[in-house]
C-alpha cells in the first residue's frame, strides 16, 4: 500500500493533471472552456487565441470580431452563432458544427475543418486559404466572394454549397 501511494505521488509530481475547465473564467488567450456552454452569450471581440474549446457550445452566441486563432475547437458547436469578421486562423475545428452560422468575412486561414458541418452557413467573403476541408459539409452554404483554398480563387456570386 505504501508503495502504491508513493508511486501515485511520484506520477503526479512528474505528470501533473491538467487544470479542469472553469466555464466561469473570462474570455482570454489559452482559456480552458472544454465542454462549457455559452448559449446566446455575447462574446464580441473576445480574444480566445489558443483556447481549449473542445466540445464547447456557442449556440446562438455572438462572436463578431473575435479571435479564435489556433484554438482547439474539436467538435465545438457554433449552431446559429453570429461570428462576422471572426478569426479562426490555424484553429483545429475538426467535426465542429457551424450549421446556419453567420460567418460573413470570417478567416479560416490554414484551419482544420475536416468533417465540419457548415450546412446553411453564411460564408460570404470568408477566407479559406490553406484550410483543410476534407469531408466538410457545405450544403446550402453561401460562399459568394469567399477566398478559396489556394488563396487566389474567389467564389462567384451565388456560390451555394460549393465554390464556383
Amino acid at each position: 500500500m505504501i508503495r502504491s501511494a508513493f508511486a501515485a505521488a511520484l506520477l503526479l509530481a512528474l505528470f501533473p493533471l491538467s487544470a479542469a475547465a472553469d466555464c466561469a473564467d473570462p474570455a482570454a488567450p489559452a482559456v480552458n472552456w472544454r465542454r462549457c456552454y455559452f448559449d446566446g452569450q455575447d462574446l464580441q471581440s473576445a480574444t480566445l487565441t489558443g483556447a481549449m474549446l473542445r466540445d464547447a457550445v456557442f449556440q446562438r452566441a455572438t462572436l463578431d470580431g473575435s479571435d479564435l486563432g489556433e484554438a482547439d475547437g474539436y467538435r465545438a458547436k457554433f449552431v446559429s452563432a453570429r461570428a462576422v469578421g471572426t478569426r479562426f486562423d490555424r484553429a483545429r475545428l475538426i467535426e465542429a458544427d457551424f450549421t446556419r452560422a453567420d460567418l460573413t468575412g470570417a478567416s479560416f486561414r490554414e484551419s482544420d475543418l475536416r468533417n465540419a458541418k457548415l450546412v446553411g452557413a453564411t460564408l460570404r467573403k470568408a477566407d479559406f486559404t490553406g484550410a483543410k476541408l476534407a469531408g466538410t459539409d457545405l450544403r446550402h452554404a453561401d460562399l459568394s466572394g469567399a477566398v478559396w483554398l489556394d488563396g487566389q480563387r474567389i467564389c462567384a456570386d451565388a456560390s451555394i454549397g460549393q465554390c464556383n
